[in-house]
């Protein structure tokens, strides 16, 4: 497989997965206007994983109404992960504790191709996804923002568990989320329309089986996706 192909297979598989949802709307065309001292918050100290629990997993249900998906997440603290989306994309995620690089396993399981591709990799084809991303479906904003404390969107659904109630403003534009300090999770995301953009379904805090982590590829085409981009 040449490396547009592999290029064209791994957005495919990337757009399936709630990373940008907090900031697709947020395009970096100006600062927001300034807010009185003393209000806005840094993004890093909000929602940041750590204290985190050492095992979790989730489901979710992000997208617009017509076009709704399902995410389930593994997270074995800082060293693997597992997303899988729609039953259609697996994704297994691994790491040194502490590092920013990561090696990624992309299966297709319609198709039955799996894909191998770094950090590094993903960011040389223009896709700055990072292991805060993949782990808690929020992505740090690039440009200049405006977060503060909030309260409940009016008509929002009732959050799985207790959380905190913030909006982030970009260019004129807001999304409210509400995070859950205990699980390092957003439970909810609405936009300024009152859409409902993400909600978690379940939360499970113990140790999944090992067998979760296992990638099950027999049977399918295999691709390195590092090594066909530097070939080409």
């Amino acid at each position: 497989m040449n490396a547009r192909r592999i290029i064209g297979a791994i957005r495919s598989a990337l757009r399936t997965w709630p990373l940008a949802l907090l900031t697709t709307s947020l395009a970096a065309a100006g600062a927001p206007a300034a807010a009185p001292a003393g209000t806005d918050l840094r993004f890093e100290q909000v929602f940041s994983e750590r204290g985190e629990p050492p095992a979790l997993h989730y489901r979710a249900r992000y997208g617009a109404p017509s076009a709704s998906h399902w995410l389930e997440v593994w997270r074995d603290g800082e060293r693997r992960l597992v997303r899988r989306t729609d039953d259609a994309i697996e994704t297994h995620v691994t790491r040194r504790p502490g590092d920013p690089g990561f090696e990624m396993v992309v299966l297709d399981l319609r198709r039955k191709i799996e894909t191998r591709i770094a950090r590094d990799d993903l960011y040389r084809i223009g896709n700055f996804t990072d292991w805060f991303d993949l782990a808690h479906g929020l992505r740090y904003p690039k440009a200049a923002y405006r977060l503060t404390v909030s309260a409940a969107p009016a008509h929002s659904p009732r959050p799985l568990e207790a959380c905190s109630w913030y909006t982030l403003t970009q260019v004129g534009r807001s999304t409210a989320l509400c995070w859950n300090a205990s699980a390092r999770l957003p439970l909810l995301m609405v936009d300024d329309a009152g859409q409902v953009l993400w909600q978690v379904t379940a939360i499970e805090r113990k140790a999944a089986p090992a067998a979760v982590f296992e990638v099950r590829d027999f049977g399918f085409v295999r691709t390195d996706a590092g090594q066909d981009i530097s070939d080409d």
